[in-house]
Order: structure tokens, then sequence, then C-alpha cells
């Protein structure tokens, strides 16, 4: 085992993490969801810009199970949850793991901001406490939790517009070092209403289509998840592919195959709402750890 804990506190944080992702199960099996499984290799992840997928023997891990729960969802599953392994190609820090556990659920006839109640009511499930001390800080869990839009972090953190930054190439610097150290201090913080240009599978609001309905939630400067209401037209998806390929292009990434499944399935899926959550990353703010290491049982160095 790694990590900048002791061996006895390591192994400690392993029964912790069992006892947390028991309560997990057994919150979404209370509320009425299916747990399920897909495949951990598969033939073309979403073409997102700056996420890169392993390649596999022609194929490639998965980075995310979302193509393929949102084709269960298509097939009439209308709650369905899954515990999984996903890799993402160079991602590594005291964060960040190449190969971690994520969660993810989706919800049919639902948006994101049910998904924000719902995500409130998961983690106080899985904390077992109504407050946790991360860094030094003491964050409550009970209601009424941050939310803030994008465009009032960037006004109110940054001193600019979320639009200016993106016009400069800054949104993302601002974002990792102006706003997400102050986000979820305290309480936790969903950030929602992110630019559309950053949402290559979210549903864009109707009554203001330069935004997307996309939320993250942040606890104690960390981010913990990514959610949104799902874009469910398949020409709009089939369009949003093709820029998030070119773009991957533009700086000279590899492009993957096409998910021409997971865009047929597509226009049979109902209205829904989906989120990731980082299960490791979790675990890491619930025990109050340094680094990632810590919670978990083995790294890739260590193989």
């Amino acid at each position: 085992m790694s990590g900048s804990w002791p061996l006895a506190r390591r192994s400690q944080a392993l029964a912790q993490r069992g006892a947390i992702f028991a309560r997990i199960r057994m919150f979404f099996h209370e509320k009425g969801y299916l747990e399920v499984e897909t495949p951990f290799r598969i033939p073309a992840p979403a073409p997102e810009a700056q996420i890169d997928a392993i390649p596999s023997d022609g194929w490639f891990l998965q980075t995310s199970p979302e193509l393929c729960m949102k084709r269960l969802l298509a097939a009439g599953y209308p709650r369905i949850f899954q515990i999984c392994r996903c890799w993402r190609d160079g991602e590594r820090g005291t964060r960040h793991l190449s190969e971690f556990t994520m969660l993810e659920w989706y919800r049919a006839q639902a948006d994101y901001r049910v998904l924000m109640d719902e995500t409130e009511e998961l983690i106080r499930a899985a904390s077992g406490a109504d407050t946790i001390t991360y860094r030094g800080v003491e964050i409550d869990l009970s209601n009424p939790w941050e939310r803030i839009t994008v465009r009032d972090a960037f006004l109110r953190y940054a001193g600019t517009t979320a639009e200016a930054a993106l016009a400069a190439g800054t949104f993302d610097e601002l974002m990792v070092d102006r706003i997400e150290p102050r986000l979820g201090i305290g309480r936790p913080t969903f950030i929602y209403d992110y630019p559309a240009s950053c949402s290559a599978l979210a549903r864009l609001r109707a009554d203001d289509p330069t935004v997307a309905e996309r939320f993250e939630l942040y606890l104690g400067g960390l981010e913990i998840a990514n959610a949104f209401s799902e874009l469910i037209d398949p020409v709009e998806q089939r369009a949003r592919f093709e820029a998030e390929a070119a773009e991957r292009a533009r700086h000279g990434k590899h492009g993957y195959p096409v998910p021409e499944k997971f865009l047929a399935a597509l226009a049979e899926m109902p209205e829904a709402a989906g989120i990731a959550l980082g299960l490791d990353r979790l675990v890491m703010v619930l025990l109050d750890a340094e680094s990632i290491d810590d919670v978990v049982a083995f790294t890739t160095e260590e193989l």
C-alpha cells in the first residue's frame, strides 16, 4: 500500500471505504434504483476534447460508463446506478488516479436540479454524519448547500466574466486557480449553468441557450461530481461530437470512432439527468486524507 498514512491507518481506511460503499448501495436500493454493470472495454468512448482514453487492443478502456448506461435508459430502465472502474490517460497526482472508481447514476423524467437535491441526500447518507472535517475546515452537510452559477462565480472570485475568460482562453486556468479553491468551504457548493461550449453531452437551457443545465459539486475546494440534464437529440449530439473531435485534432490528439450505436439509441431515450461522482475523492474527503493514495488498496506505481 502507498500513501502518506502509516500502514495501520491505511488499513483502517479500506474498512471505512467499504462501509461508505455499502451505505451508498443501500441508499440507491431504498430509492428504487437498479444496480447495473456495463463493459469496461468499449469500441468508442465519447470524443470529449479534455479526456483521453487508454487504448486496449484496438478498443478503449472506458473513461466513464455513460454511453452504455444511457443505452440502458433508452431500453426502458428508468433508475440505474453503477460503481465501476474507469481509466483516463495522463491523470495522476495527489487528487488524481489514472485508474479510479466512479459512481454514476441516471434517472428518467428528472433534470439537473432534481439531481442536486438527490446528491445532497446521497452525500449525507454516505458520510453518516451532518458535519465532516477536511484539511482543518469543518464542512456542514445539513441544508442549505451553496448554489452559485458559473457566471456569478467568475464575477465574484475571478473579477471577470465567464464569456471574457472563454474568449481569452483562460477559463480553465481561472477555474483552477481562483474559483475552485473557494468552493465547498464550510458547506458544499454546487456550481451550475456552465457555458454551452463546456458541456458536450448536456442539454442547453431553454430560456438561455448560451448555458447548459450542468453542475459540479465541490467539497473543501475539491471537485467531487459532474452532472447534467441529458441531451437526447441525436442530431445535435452528433454535431457536438464532431466539434469535440475537431478540437481534439486541433490539439494533435488521436481520434475515436463515432459511437454509432449510442447515437442510434439516443432517439429512444427519455428526458433524464445523470451524474458521475468520483468515489476515491469522496472517500478522501470523508476520511480527511491528504492524498488519494491513502484511500485505495494499490496505486499503478505499486504494480
